[in-house]
Parts: C-alpha cells; sequence; structure tokens
C-alpha cells in the first residue's frame, strides 16, 4: 500500500527540485510512450476485432448452412415417415371397405334370393340352357332357332302397360236416367 508521507515545508521544496531533475523527464517520456502503447494497443484491438467479427461472421453462415441442411433432412424424413402411414393406413381402411362390401353384396344377395328374384348366375345357367335346347329343337325339326345371341345383344324392352281406357259411367248413367224419366212420365 502507499503510505502517505507527511509534507514539511522543506520537503516541498526537495519535490520541486526532483521533478526538474532529468529523472523528471525520463518519467514524463515514459508516461507518453505508454500513453502512445496504449492507443496503438486500441487501434490494433479496432483492426482485430473487424476482421475477427468477419471470420466469426463468416462461420455463423456455414452454421446456419449446416444447421438448414440438417432440419431439411429431417423434415424429408418426417414426411416420408407421414406418408408411409398414410398409405398403410388407406390400405388397412381399403381392406375393411371391402370385407364391409362383400358382406353387404351377400346379404342383399339372400334377400333377393328370399324374395324369388333370380341371380346372375341363375339367368346364365338358363341362357345356357335355352342354346342347348334350341340346337337339340334344330337337330330335331330342322328349322333354324332365333338367334339367342341377338336377344342377349338387345335390351330388354319395358312392358308398355296400356291404361285402361276411362269409363264413361257418368254418360251411361245419365242415359239410364233420363229413359227412366220418360217411362215414369
Amino acid at each position: 500500500m502507499v503510505k502517505k508521507i507527511q509534507k514539511n515545508g522543506s520537503d516541498k521544496k526537495a519535490s520541486t527540485q526532483a521533478f526538474n531533475s532529468p529523472l523528471s523527464g525520463a518519467i514524463k517520456d515514459s508516461a507518453q510512450q505508454i500513453w502512445l502503447a496504449g492507443l496503438g494497443a486500441f487501434s490494433k484491438a479496432q483492426e482485430e476485432g473487424g476482421k475477427a467479427f468477419e471470420s466469426l461472421v463468416k462461420e455463423g453462415l456455414s452454421i446456419q448452412r449446416k444447421t438448414q441442411a440438417v432440419a431439411e433432412e429431417r423434415i424429408s424424413e418426417a414426411t416420408s415417415k407421414v406418408s408411409s402411414m398414410a398409405t398403410d393406413i388407406s390400405s388397412k381402411a381399403s381392406g375393411q371397405w371391402d370385407k364391409l362390401e362383400s358382406i353387404f353384396e351377400e346379404r342383399v344377395a339372400k334377400a333377393l334370393n328370399k324374395l324369388g328374384v333370380p341371380s346372375a348366375r341363375d339367368v346364365d345357367a338358363l341362357i345356357k340352357r335355352i342354346d342347348a335346347l334350341n340346337q337339340h329343337v334344330q337337330q330335331l325339326g330342322g328349322k333354324a332357332p332365333a338367334k339367342t345371341a341377338a336377344r342377349k345383344a338387345a335390351p330388354a324392352k319395358k312392358a308398355v302397360v296400356a291404361k285402361p281406357a276411362a269409363k264413361k259411367p257418368a254418360a251411361k248413367k245419365v242415359a239410364a236416367r233420363k229413359t227412366t224419366r220418360k217411362v215414369a212420365a
């Protein structure tokens, strides 16, 4: 620690002489050099700081690019996983719909069978039987039967149901009333 020295009047004279001596000039020169060294260090730090800043920016840019590449890779992995999961779910749902459709078709076929509606197989069997009978008739009678293929190709025509003619009961009743009135008169 620095000790405080008591100053006497005689000490003041000695100290003023000491500052005027060559030692004081050396101290001033030394202080000036220290000051200049500090300014040089500050200037150099500013220069090096700019270079250091630029190098930090370059490093930050390269790290950003690497991070973006990794993020894009992760996103593509996640996208592929999600799309594969969606495909799996879609195929499972499709399988369930196929099962449901077959169950529905079976139940409809049973209901139609109970109502006496022939199935497509029954109709095909009847057509084959008709063809066989036509061939047998042709062998026996010698006449050519009508082509069943033309019947198959032609769409079935809907039967036109004629509406019954409207009766004219009112006219008959009026005529009957007139004759009964004449007879009664």
